[in-house]
């Protein structure tokens, strides 16, 4: 288990917000340093994914605020918000959501074409990444619909890390794997975001995927103590 000590590399507080007629945030507070874990889980409807959401700035709390290494973000205009996303922020989704039309190689590598980098030099960085993870260099060019869901996650993850992030987000990353396959990813995720001293913040239903985190903060009706 690791500690909470150390300063924060994403933190959030006292976050409020209202989607419709709901308060779906009720004063849920989170932070995590460079190179930690945290699980994050409750019950469908507990605020989880709008609490992802506002981690990442595509929603912007009607009270409360959320920094990244001591900076606020959350007030930014939406472009600049997106910009930093693009930038400082790596996702892990449930199913990958990699572009079906792009290689494995090519999905992993995307992050770094829009930040403007030529093509052949973001598929040499990704490359090695890619193999990190244990996807057989042989599929590397195959596409998405071609491979299987934990070889996906594999490229999916590798995509998420290829810009070296300060922060990934990981959404039930293992909601569509089986046990074994399971495992693997939770200790890819663990191993590369040490590697790379990334603050790991993971959504998920799983108490054995909650276990595997540095820590536990457990959400319920729209609220998360500090």
């Amino acid at each position: 288990m690791d500690s909470t000590t150390g300063a924060a590399c994403l933190s959030a507080e006292s976050l409020h917000v209202r989607l419709g007629d709901a308060d779906v945030l009720k004063g849920a507070s989170l932070s995590v340093a460079a190179g930690h874990s945290v699980a994050v889980v409750g019950t469908s409807g507990a605020g989880k994914s709008t609490l992802l959401q506002c981690l990442a700035g595509v929603i912007s709390p009607a009270t409360g605020t959320v920094a990244l290494e001591g900076e606020r973000f959350d007030h930014l205009p939406p472009e600049q918000r997106s910009e930093l996303r693009l930038r400082r922020f790596g996702f892990l989704f449930q199913f990958g959501e990699l572009v079906p039309e792009l290689s494995l190689l090519d999905n992993a590598s995307l992050p770094l074409w829009l930040t403007g980098m030529r093509r052949d030099e973001a598929r040499e960085r990704a490359r090695p990444l890619l193999e990190a993870t244990g996807l057989n260099p042989g599929l590397h060019g195959k596409r998405p619909a071609q491979v299987s869901g934990g070889e996906m996650q594999r490229a999916a993850l590798a995509r998420a890390l290829v810009h070296e992030p300060a922060v990934l987000l990981a959404d039930e990353p293992t909601g569509a794997l089986d046990s074994t396959t399971s495992d693997e990813v939770v200790e890819l995720l663990l191993s590369q975001t040490a590697r790379t001293g990334a603050a790991l913040v993971v959504v998920t239903h799983s108490e054995r995927v909650a276990g595997r985190m540095g820590r536990i903060a457990r959400m319920a009706d729209g609220r998360l103590p500090a």
